[in-house]
């Protein structure tokens, strides 16, 4: 049997969010609670609850993600969690802890994440997918473009197979402006968090204004080879090194972390910071 294409402009009642650091919202931080993020997923839901309230529908809301967590546990727990609520739609955004680890393995990767839409796709959930982001600027990352390459490819195949829906984060060039990205290199800033909302948004076959979130940043000011060497030493002491002995470790950024929003829930504006 073909799947069901994904279809334009449905709106949805209930969403779930499952996933990493990426969809917990780390370094978008929520600045009426000093302890937790916003992030892409957050702001995605204030979109669609809008668009719910349009067709006088009810919304709910809840994210299951947490920072460190490997695709195992994203398709684990978080899954059979989200599967009892039964949502409309469910982003499932992970593997890309998995593809740091020098033994990763992306067919493994796509079996278990086929496996994990399967699941959703017969309790009745449209799916959101991810790519990862294209990582030809990311210094220390680049000899892994060719993993995310196929890692992307693979998600495409995926959606096409089942009929989910995808946010093309490698097809986004202004996510390679490290101004978008965070000090530690790794999780987005607001205004990153705040373009993949839209990127996602617009996936899901809702209109946006493209040229707000495609767009590049106008360009910086250049930095001498001497600052660059500084920014990367201070990057490897502030954030690599640390995770480096959390690896060696055994342990993960999110150990004895909760989610944030482990329940359907309305929702609430968000209030940026200036």
């Amino acid at each position: 049997m073909n799947p069901v294409p994904p279809r334009a402009n449905r709106v949805w009642s209930s969403y779930v969010a499952i996933g990493d650091s990426f969809t917990e919202g780390m370094s978008d931080p929520d600045p009426e609670n000093a302890n937790a993020y916003i992030g892409w997923a957050d702001r995605l839901a204030e979109s669609l609850h809008d668009l719910a309230e349009v067709e006088h529908l009810p919304f709910a809301y809840a994210n299951l993600a947490v920072r460190g967590r490997l695709l195992d546990d994203v398709v684990g727990p978080q899954l059979d969690r989200a599967m009892e609520m039964s949502p409309d739609l469910v982003s499932l955004v992970g593997g890309g802890n998995d593809l740091l680890r020098p033994n990763a393995d992306t067919n493994q990767l796509m079996e278990t994440l086929e496996a994990a839409v399967v699941r959703l796709r017969q309790n009745g959930s449209d799916v959101l997918l991810a790519t990862p982001v294209d990582p030809q600027e990311a210094g220390l990352l680049k000899p892994l473009r060719g993993r995310h390459a196929v890692h992307a490819a693979n998600i495409f195949t995926l959606a096409q197979r089942h009929g989910c829906y995808v946010l093309n984060l490698w097809g986004m060039p202004a996510l390679r402006d490290w101004r978008l990205w965070a000090d530690d290199r790794i999780h987005l800033t607001t205004e990153g968090h705040r373009r993949v909302a839209l990127a996602a948004l617009a996936s899901l076959g809702h209109a946006t204004d493209e040229d707000d979130w495609r767009t590049p940043l106008p360009a910086g000011d250049a930095t001498t080879r001497r600052q660059e060497l500084a920014a990367h030493a201070a990057w490897a002491r502030e954030h690599l090194a640390p995770w480096v002995q959390r690896r060696m470790k055994g342990q993960s950024s999110g150990d004895h972390l909760d989610p944030k929003r482990p329940e359907l829930s309305p929702m609430r504006p968000f209030v940026d910071g200036p």
